[in-house]
């Protein structure tokens, strides 16, 4: 919209003459055509890496500027990266700063910019096939955790937090599973109840997954385990299973990973 590219030529127009500063990204919203009237502008600022790393090392990776200045309620919305932060995200990443690059686009670049920064922003949103095939055995191993195990010893134990933790990690893992077999990346938790509507799966699934989040039980976690590994599940057994969760969850800290549902 108008305004939104006003906001975003008058945040360049205020940097463009930083000699630190070598390109401004914008992201979200704006970038992806689907602003509303009163969205704000989200731009990732590129810095030379001294800057980086003396912004940083001063606890700053992110502010707001331009607050009310060109629509009500306008901003922008800023996060700080670098040329070997971009290289860093295209190589190992998480989904929500993977996702954060979708549909973004150069706004301004200096002439000390490299030239390969479009190609490197696009690799960023990109992950093999093989990385997702993998990312499906892995929650698929989460969900038989959480729902097969914790779950029942939850409920066996009238373990009313471990029931909520079992169930949500369940449905969490089921969610990923579903999403990352259609190659699509989980930009925080605050979307994963619509996109899980959003992306083919079997008769059913969505039904039983709503269950699962409003009032789980051992019949609604089993017919969830049941649709997901029908579909998805192949011949993932239970040994493997375990040995996935262990690697993925309590080993994740020796593997230098975090955890799989961080992924």
């Amino acid at each position: 919209m108008e305004q939104q590219d006003r906001a975003l030529a008058a945040y360049v127009d205020s940097v463009r003459d930083d000699p630190g500063v070598l390109a401004v990204i914008v992201v979200g919203s704006v970038a992806q055509g689907r602003e509303r009237a009163d969205s704000d502008v989200d731009v990732y600022l590129i810095v030379e890496e001294e800057r980086f790393a003396a912004e940083t090392a001063a606890g700053r990776f992110a502010w707001i500027e331009r607050y009310g200045l060109d629509y009500p309620g306008s901003y922008i919305d800023i996060k700080l990266a670098s040329p070997s932060y971009l290289t860093a995200a295209a190589e190992g990443a998480d989904d929500p700063t993977r996702a954060s690059f979708l549909g973004a686009r150069i706004a301004w670049r200096s002439g000390r910019a490299a030239p390969d920064l479009a190609e490197v922003i696009q690799r960023i949103t990109r992950l093999p096939d093989d990385v997702w095939d993998e990312r499906v055995r892995s929650y698929l191993s989460q969900a038989r955790l959480y729902g097969g195990y914790f779950l029942r010893q939850a409920l066996e134990r009238g373990d009313e937090f471990l029931r909520r933790h079992a169930a949500l990690h369940l449905a969490l893992a089921a969610a990923r599973a579903a999403l990352a077999a259609a190659h699509v990346m989980l930009p925080g938790p605050k979307y994963i109840s619509k996109l899980v509507t959003t992306v083919p799966t079997p008769d059913g699934f969505v039904g039983t997954w709503e269950r699962v989040v409003s009032d789980p039980d051992l019949d609604s976690a089993n017919e969830l385990l049941g649709i997901l590994f029908d579909w998805l599940g192949g011949d993932l057994d239970q040994d493997e299973t375990l040995s996935i969760f262990i690697r993925d969850n309590e080993l994740a800290w020796l593997r230098g990973t975090v955890p799989a549902e961080y992924w």
